[in-house]
């Protein structure tokens, strides 16, 4: 029987006169901020240039949106040309429909052109972005809560969420609470990814460009598990759908980068040239994990 249950916002937009504002855009927009002004000032830290990360940032940004879109609506045709024919509405993104892995590929690309072309630090850079990346992925995710979207199967727990009639997927409609799957993924990038890398930076445990495989590869593991729940799928190869296999694909590529860049300090350090991170500020040259034990460094 259940005791309790989370209710959904009784409406996702805010109305100022004639202004219509919708929660998921505000959230998504300051997600993005947030992104911007962590991943800048990490960047700062590890000897990056600031007005780079800025406008590759940008840039990423801008192209990532339009690539998150391409690829929710190349998965979700008949939400645009179905029975509800409204092609015009793939432009409509504060309805929601962003496919975060299409996004998060297509702006990666973006970003480490302008980096490189530039003669920047793709390595830096990217573990630059492992934390501010989750952080506005968590913020983003609560606009899914007031669009009532992205929520799992039903769940009788006392922290389900009560999804209106019109939003329950058709083979579930008798049901009235459902798994708050946006929720899991939010909570778990907040409480257990950013503090897990973050420790692993002060203990000196990465290598440059390790922190951005650790992000990848655990992100990619609650997105497959919460696959498993999710009901907003429109395909599924046994029992797994599309993201489903791209989590997996993403687990697998993190793993292969943390062992690739660790083994490439390593080497470099073998050689004189240290590539771990080091809890000292950005004036202070990188060291080796065995110099920081030395004189007390680490924490």
């Amino acid at each position: 029987m259940m005791l309790a249950a989370i209710p959904s916002p009784s409406q996702n937009v805010l109305e100022i006169g004639p202004l219509t504002i919708h929660f998921y855009g505000i959230l998504i927009a300051l997600g993005v901020i947030v992104a911007i002004v962590v991943s800048r000032q990490r960047y700062v830290r590890f000897n990056g240039d600031g007005q780079l990360f800025e406008k590759a940032a940008i840039w990423g940004v801008v192209i990532g949106f339009l690539g998150a879109r391409a690829g929710y609506v190349a998965t979700h045709t008949g939400r645009f040309f179905g029975d509800d024919f409204r092609p015009w509405a793939v432009f409509f993104i504060w309805e929601g429909g962003l496919a975060l892995y299409g996004g998060l590929l297509v702006g990666a690309i973006t970003i480490i052109y302008i980096v490189r072309k530039h003669n920047g630090d793709v390595f830096a850079i990217g573990d630059a972005t492992a934390i501010g990346i989750p952080l506005a992925q968590a913020i983003g995710r609560l606009g899914n809560y007031f669009n009532q979207e992205l929520f799992g199967t039903p769940s009788d727990l006392p922290w389900a969420i009560i999804i209106d009639p019109s939003r329950r997927p058709p083979e579930y409609a008798s049901f009235e609470t459902f798994h708050p799957t946006f929720a899991y993924e939010a909570l778990w990038n907040v409480l257990i990814l950013v503090p897990l890398i973050l420790f692993l930076e002060r203990r000196g445990k990465l290598a440059k460009g390790a922190s951005f495989g650790v992000y990848v590869a655990m992100y990619a593991l609650i997105r497959f598990l919460m696959e498993l729940l999710r009901t907003d799928t429109t395909f599924r190869f046994v029992g797994i759908s599309r993201n489903g296999w791209v989590s997996i694909a993403a687990i697998v590529f993190g793993l292969g980068w943390i062992w690739y860049t660790q083994r490439r300090a390593e080497k470099r350090t073998l050689v004189g040239s240290p590539t771990f991170f080091s809890p000292q500020p950005a004036t202070m040259e990188a060291r080796g994990p065995a110099d920081s034990e030395a004189d007390g460094a680490t924490s």
